[in-house]
């Protein structure tokens, strides 16, 4: 069956979620330990979480979640229209001088630029509205993503030709119960392929990031400043934070520069959604044996979700989405697919 057009379900004024995977070549481990060759490229996976991170202070893009493994990439995104509405002619032209500078450092940073600099892409109106517009374009994400790793790759390999396997797949994620499955899906994938026993030890994973801070959170003296490292960790805050409703709402007040906006994305704590992720990992892999925690069935609860149909979705997450079934939903359901997305990301 043919791919779906990607028109049908990008809405370039709406706030959307959604579930993105990108391959090496030939599924190669051009970010792992190749077993051909036998060279390790895991430094590359470096190289992806850093660049996430520099696109997140730049696109008006949330990104909730991803996992860097040995041969493809997986990432939660949530696209931000009404976030890049609001900022000034200024503050685009010095974003998009960011992404594709002119000039740059030694060291490649862009270089400071000028007002001239500045202005010639400031003053061309019609340039600059297409440039607002790409700030917040899942596939202008991707590309200024995918393209400087493959370049990069290329020139340390001294090749040429395509490193990445075909054109990135995206799956809207359609409410809270999607986002959260999904973004267990992906914190949890190398625990799933035996890279990790724990989500701990997940390394190049959003859910390592976030626990690394939380880990921090013992040694602050009050809660204030415990709310603080959680939603503006020096790992993880350039994520999206994960409580649409924080315990204070004074720490979402805080301006960053590093992430495109301080919104929330599920519809518990961090606390809440390091133990669902704890029990699901134990009850997908037979090698693991746990409880359920207490707080785990009003999660589930609030979700309107069984404790069966949960780690079916996680467990076959994408396998829903390859089904001629699913597809044809995809297709002819896009207006409810928008609604469902306002409703899901509506304001924290």
């Amino acid at each position: 069956m043919p791919r779906v057009n990607r028109r049908e379900i990008f809405a370039q004024a709406e706030i959307q979620a959604f579930h993105i995977t990108n391959r090496c070549v030939r599924r190669t481990h051009l970010f792992g330990k190749d077993k051909k060759s036998g060279k390790d490229y895991s430094h590359r996976k470096q190289w992806i979480q850093e660049r996430l991170e520099v696109l997140a202070s730049i696109f008006g893009m949330d990104i909730l979640g991803f996992a860097v493994l040995s041969n493809h990439l997986h990432l939660v995104i949530r696209t931000r229209p009404d976030v890049v509405k609001t900022w000034s002619d200024d503050e685009v032209a010095l974003r998009w001088w960011n992404l594709f500078p002119q000039r740059r450092n030694k060291d490649s940073s862009p270089a400071e630029p000028t007002e001239a600099e500045l202005s010639h892409i400031r003053n061309n109106t019609s340039g600059i509205q297409e440039k607002r517009r790409r700030l917040s374009n899942v596939s202008w994400f991707m590309k200024c993503l995918s393209e400087p790793i493959a370049k990069r790759s290329n020139r340390e390999d001294n090749v040429s030709g395509h490193f990445w396997e075909a054109r990135y797949k995206a799956q809207p994620l359609l409410d809270e119960l999607a986002i959260t499955a999904c973004m267990a899906y992906v914190d949890l994938n190398p625990v799933r392929a035996g890279i990790a026993v724990t989500p701990e030890t997940s390394e190049f994973t959003s859910v390592k990031e976030r626990i690394a801070d939380r880990q921090e959170v013992s040694v602050m003296s009050t809660a204030e400043t415990q709310d603080e490292r959680i939603e503006h960790g020096e790992r993880a805050g350039w994520l999206a934070p994960i409580a649409l409703d924080p315990p204070r709402k004074k720490v979402r007040e805080r301006q960053t520069s590093r992430r495109a906006s301080n919104k929330g994305c599920l519809p518990m704590t961090l606390d809440a959604y390091l133990k669902l992720l704890d029990w699901t990992g134990r009850q997908l892999r037979r090698d693991k044996v746990g409880v359920i925690p207490e707080e785990f069935a009003p999660i589930l609860d609030r979700l309107d979700c069984s404790e069966e149909s949960w780690l079916d979705l996680v467990k076959n997450f994408r396998r829903r989405f390859r089904t001629e079934a699913g597809r044809a939903a995809t297709l002819q359901n896009v207006s409810s697919i928008r609604r469902a997305c306002r409703h899901a990301n509506s304001s924290a």
